[in-house]
């Protein structure tokens, strides 16, 4: 049984394009690149906080996007204990999230990394092929971003192409 107590609550986005591949950003200063992704604030909803983060991480807007599916159980990871902060005391472990599957129905022009307050937390970003995130993240994120994309890939493959994506993501 999982101490869910220890775990950040947390939503995960996973952007599409018209061709299926997916929003790869780079986080600012660091070699690090994932998907955007952010915690869920007290008496947010899940939609809420996803479209929040959305919006702070990539500039794109509620009408920008199209919700295509979502994860229907929360997906785990700890963090490695050395990015852990001492003061957190045993209380932090790692998170806990729900991804959102979103279909992008505007331009790439209105990806905006630079919020209204002027901050960013990527400083890059790029289209990548959808099973290709699960081999490039860092290494205690991997089972949940291939958890959340196996479980994601019915929404948008058909039945032929997905047993290949499945294949190609448990590798």
């Amino acid at each position: 049984m999982i101490n869910q107590s220890v775990y950040r609550r947390n939503v995960g986005i996973i952007i599409l394009n018209a061709k299926n591949d997916v929003f790869w950003a780079k986080r600012i200063n660091e070699h690090a690149w994932q998907f955007p992704q952010g915690g869920i604030k007290k008496g947010e909803t899940l939609e809420k906080a996803m479209f929040r983060e959305l919006k702070e991480e990539t500039g794109l807007e509620s009408n920008h996007v199209k919700i295509v599916g979502r994860t229907k159980k929360w997906l785990y990871y700890d963090v490695p204990s050395r990015f852990i902060k001492k003061e957190w005391n045993n209380s932090y472990k790692g998170q806990k999230q729900i991804w959102f599957l979103l279909k992008l129905i505007a331009n790439d022009e209105n990806i905006n990394l630079v919020n209204k307050l002027g901050k960013t937390e990527f400083d890059d970003w790029k289209w990548q092929e959808f099973i290709l995130p699960v081999s490039k993240v860092v290494d205690f994120k991997k089972n949940v971003y291939r958890r959340a994309l196996l479980e994601l890939a019915p929404y948008i493959f058909s039945k032929e192409k997905l047993e290949s994506v499945r294949v190609k993501l448990s590798l």
